[in-house]
């Protein structure tokens, strides 16, 4: 595939204090850029990451019509790039992309054009343990028109940051009962941009009460557990691994699936069904709540600390401890970084 490549005339790198990393702060020197007008994928774009000009009358403003994936890039002590599950970001964001009425990202605009600009920018990807670059493609409607329909026209970006860890301690979650995040039938199980916009005012209700985030509960009866805040979540009961069961409320984790399969892999009970508040509750009373952590690819293995529900809050194990998060999520990360055998086939090389 032909990309017109237009690089910077100096490199940022030396800039960023890679010790100091903070999530989604600092960006790399460039960013991949194609169009989808009349039809027609445009000439795909690497250009230096900067500013793009839009019209007030940007549809995806109006109406929200933008979704967008979030993966992450490693480099192992020999210096070899690799990509973590790629395909299955891309085959994730073209569902999303259907259920919000937009054209299929053809494969090779995606893939390629990815590939090449983290080849361009690879000396952004950390190298320090807990740290990756994290890759952000969005896409969005461009027709500059106000009209409640699908846009004609489409652009799709791909920024990368480098990062460390989204949550830098053990989290405090409060389960919510007042608002929801979706409901079946919704856009829950797509990356849509919406479905985080309208989270964010319970969050920040939580936040002020002095929780990190949300456990989310289903629409209807605010009876079953779904996810928490950017997070799938994860509980281990008497020894089991336990999470709800996806549906069409929920995003189907990517790293949820990769947790799920090496605990299997490992000998790990596991269990993917209903999950009810009042189960957890009535397990960390028994005292056989022994774990509880949220999964994401931002968040990777997050241990949460406490869980506030119906006016109480009920603290966990020390997370320390926790011998299935900690014992999955160091198994994970070796994967990742190349340092164990990857049975799965999830890494690729650049």
């Amino acid at each position: 595939m032909n990309i017109q490549i237009n690089k910077v005339a100096q490199s940022r790198v030396s800039q960023v204090d890679f010790d100091k990393l903070v999530f989604g702060k600092y960006f790399s020197d460039h960013m991949y850029i194609v169009d989808f007008v009349d039809g027609v994928w445009q000439q795909p774009q690497i250009m230096p990451y900067g500013d793009m000009l839009i019209k007030p009358s940007l549809s995806a403003l109006h109406h929200a019509q933008s979704i967008f994936e979030g993966m992450k890039v490693f480099k192992n002590k020999e210096g070899d790039v690799m990509f973590f599950r790629l395909y299955d970001n891309f085959n994730r964001m073209n569902r999303s992309a259907e259920r919000m009425c937009m054209p299929p990202i053809p494969e090779n605009i995606f893939i390629e054009g990815l590939k090449k600009l983290i080849e361009i920018d690879k000396d952004w990807i950390p190298t320090q343990d807990g740290k990756a670059l994290y890759v952000r493609p969005v896409y969005f409607s461009i027709d500059e028109v106000i009209g409640v329909k699908p846009a004609e026209n489409y652009r799709l970006v791909i920024i990368t940051t480098p990062t460390g860890a989204y949550y830098p301690e053990p989290l405090k979650v409060l389960v919510e009962k007042t608002y929801s995040r979706s409901s079946e039938g919704g856009t829950g199980y797509a990356k849509a941009a919406g479905n985080y916009g309208g989270a964010m005012y319970p969050t920040k209700l939580a936040m002020e009460k002095g929780y990190h985030q949300l456990i989310w509960t289903d629409a209807i009866e605010n009876k079953y557990i779904e996810e928490s805040g950017s997070m799938n979540v994860m509980f281990v009961i008497n020894g089991v691994l336990v999470t709800p069961s996806l549906s069409n409320s929920k995003l189907a984790g990517i790293t949820r699936d990769s947790i799920l399969k090496l605990a299997i892999d490992m000998g790990i009970k596991v269990e993917e069904r209903n999950v009810t508040v009042d189960e957890v509750i009535e397990a960390h009373e028994k005292g056989q709540l022994q774990e509880a952590f949220g999964v994401g690819t931002a968040a990777n293995v997050a241990p949460i600390a406490l869980i506030g529900a119906n006016g109480k809050d009920y603290v966990l194990p020390n997370p320390a401890n926790f011998a299935v998060a900690n014992k999955i999520g160091k198994a994970l990360t070796e994967i990742k970084m190349g340092k164990a055998e990857d049975k799965f086939g999830w890494v690729i090389k650049l």
